[in-house]
């Protein structure tokens, strides 16, 4: 082989192109393809804005309703004093006053359980305005109910079509309480907050309103009921021992879950005292129309572009196929 041939390797007249890669996105093509797909972009984003408003026209307003609480003084008093509860288990009798559990992580704990919010629904008969209202007429000042669920007029539940009763059970109801309920503490200062939200603004207020008086009884039924478990107890180790220190260590012992009880018996706020008590509130909390018609817009916007960018990338496919044909 020549030197010459060596050198020029390719025809007289002939040019190498240089090479391309076709993975390489050519930004200026995409903002064509961008634009000759502007009317499915537009299409698309008006489709769901058109949506997103008639989905937050639909929706019921809320309403919220909150008391700020803070945890009395004499709560934290329900047990037996340091001292008596360490001489009651050296003497190894076990009242339960050594490592009491705080009064008011104990209620907040009751005021979100089960069992506590099942029985505040049975109490005061929610079933219906927890599960059936559809929305509040505020010119009216009338509650709507769900007509597919619940007769007004006959003030009972419907049926399906299999004939079984569309009363929710008390696990729904508690489910859909503890959905609308909210409970946070302030760390540095103590303070509850508890707040419901609602349909409507009154039933919104009552229930906050009752909340707090019915974890006050409950706390307070408790306290009593083991007080006087406590003192029973305690009257018969003096009974039955002949120690008199022992039996001055018990009357210590019975004297302080006397005053567990008439601490309890007298005060009405036991574990929480309102210090800004729950009102009906003049202003809705939700829906945030304005933020669902964004978010609805945003999101056809981002599918039309996804829609024409998915096309393009097809179409790039298919063109060396084409060529090579």
């Amino acid at each position: 082989m020549s030197q010459k041939e060596t050198q020029y390797p390719f025809p007289p007249g002939y040019y190498p192109q240089p090479q391309t890669n076709d993975d390489e996105i050519d930004l200026r093509e995409l903002f064509f393809a961008l634009w000759r797909g502007k009317w499915i972009i537009i299409f698309t984003t008006f489709i769901f804005a058109v949506g997103g408003v008639l989905f937050a026209l639909s929706q019921p307003n809320t309403y919220k309703s909150q008391a700020l609480l803070t945890p009395t003084q004499s709560s934290a008093s329900g047990g037996l004093s340091g001292s008596l509860g360490s001489l009651a288990a050296f003497a190894g009798v076990n009242v339960g006053g050594g490592n009491q559990s705080d009064p008011k992580v104990e209620a907040l704990a009751v005021l979100q359980s089960r069992k506590f919010i099942e029985t505040f629904i049975q109490k005061h008969d929610l079933l219906v305005p927890l599960m059936a209202i559809e929305s509040w007429n505020e010119e009216a000042d009338r509650l709507t109910y769900d007509s597919d669920l619940y007769d007004i007029n006959a003030k009972q539940w419907l049926f399906d079509d299999e004939g079984e009763s569309l009363e929710p059970s008390l696990w729904d109801a508690h489910k859909a309480f503890k959905d609308i309920l909210s409970v946070s503490e302030d760390k540095e200062t103590g303070m509850v907050t508890l707040s419901i939200i609602s349909k409507s603004p009154f039933i919104a207020q009552t229930w906050v309103t009752l909340l707090v008086e019915d974890i006050n009884d409950w706390m307070k039924e408790k306290a009593l009921t083991e007080a006087g478990s406590k003192i029973e107890y305690l009257q018969g180790q003096i009974n039955r021992t002949q120690v008199v220190e022992l039996q001055n260590m018990f009357y210590s012992l019975v004297e302080e879950q006397y005053k567990t009880q008439m601490l309890a018996e007298v005060e009405e706020e036991f574990v929480f005292k309102t210090i800004d008590p729950a009102v009906a509130p003049e202003e809705k909390d939700g829906p945030k129309r304005a933020l669902i018609c964004v978010l609805a817009t945003l999101l056809g916007g981002m599918l039309g572009v996804a829609i024409v960018l998915v096309r393009f990338a097809f179409r790039k496919d298919d063109e060396p196929e084409e060529r090579a044909q």
